[in-house]
């Protein structure tokens, strides 16, 4: 894009030289600015028509050049536009325009750095947990295979600021760094907690020793999948009945069902309400199954009385779509 920008002020360059060139050599003839332009330009163009006014020596001597550099610039200009065009340059920049828009009208948004190994199972779970998400990777490919499916992409690196910025990170609500080493995603987290301190960071890491480093560095949550992988070896021999379950819940490829929060909103219609009142004990597509206080503490199986309040996040086991419903999630 920037190479036919170039030309173009090249062009225009060539134009502006032809009609001052005219009119300055021609100054003794009627030549007006455009007398000069409409000579500049039947001269570029190669059209044939005749001269506007007679030429004087030197004025045919400066259309002499004028043909050979002006022409030159058209051609290269007219090979460049063609290629640019089939090659799929001009598709491309078209579609990530596109794109651009898509992600500048997001906000409390989530953002995935990196689309490789462990963030295209983090990809694939907001897929289905119908969230709105931005991906920034390096890699083209991986990110034309998610805009095949719809997913809002940001080519580059993660650690850059512009990168983010262009992600949306401004207005997002949270941002997970899946990056292949400790050090790129400790960097991630800097630059997102310095351009969004409410940001929440979740980070992956392989080092155990990294942990400590990245919540230092701003990260709310770190998670090891070497350390989740051990676990979950160990669950499936021990509690396969459970493991299996849980797999089944997550895996079912017609409904999302998880274990997933249900926030009270001051606004919220359930701000006030008891547990009964709020009609969740009743609602088709959940269960409740604990409630989160104010103290941090999780009381399982709540009472029917509790009165709910900001405070307080309802935990269930359900559809997402249900939940999101409830959420207000896609309003």
């Amino acid at each position: 894009m920037s190479r036919l920008i170039r030309i173009a002020l090249v062009l225009v360059l060539v134009i502006v030289v032809g009609t001052v060139g005219y009119r300055v050599i021609e100054h003794g003839t009627a030549w007006s600015v455009l007398d000069a332009l409409y000579m500049t330009v039947i001269t570029l163009a190669s059209v044939g028509f005749q001269e506007v006014h007679p030429l004087s020596p030197a004025g045919r001597v400066f259309t002499i050049f004028l043909i050979l550099g002006g022409t030159g610039v058209v051609v290269y200009g007219i090979s460049t536009l063609t290629a640019f065009i089939v090659e799929g340059e001009l598709t491309s920049v078209l579609r990530r325009r596109r794109m651009q828009r898509g992600i500048d009208k997001l906000t409390d948004h989530f953002i995935v750095c990196g689309a490789d190994q462990t963030g295209r199972y983090a990809i694939d779970e907001l897929e289905k947990t119908k969230q709105r998400f931005v991906v920034v990777d390096r890699n083209p490919e991986r990110l034309q295979e998610l805009e095949a499916r719809g997913v809002l992409t940001q080519h580059g690196d993660a650690t850059h600021d512009t990168v983010l910025t262009a992600a949306g990170i401004l207005r997002a609500r949270g941002l997970i760094t899946a990056l292949h080493t400790d050090a790129d995603n400790l960097f991630v987290t800097l630059t997102a907690k310095g351009l969004n301190p409410g940001l929440r960071v979740i980070s992956k890491a392989v080092e155990e020793a990294s942990e400590a480093k990245l919540r230092r560095a701003g990260a709310d949550g770190v998670v090891m999948p070497n350390y989740i992988g051990g676990l979950r070896l160990a669950s499936e021999l021990i509690r396969p009945a459970v493991v299996t379950f849980l797999d089944r819940m997550v895996r079912t490829p017609e409904r999302a069902i998880r274990v997933a929060p249900i926030e009270i909103a001051p606004h919220s219609p359930l701000n006030g309400r008891t547990l009964a009142e709020s009609g969740l004990l009743d609602r088709d597509g959940i269960t409740v199954v604990a409630l989160l206080g104010a103290d941090g503490v999780y009381h399982f199986n709540p009472k029917k009385t509790t009165h709910l309040s900001p405070e307080h996040t309802v935990i269930v086991i359900g559809e997402m779509a249900v939940v999101n419903e409830i959420n207000g999630v896609g309003e």
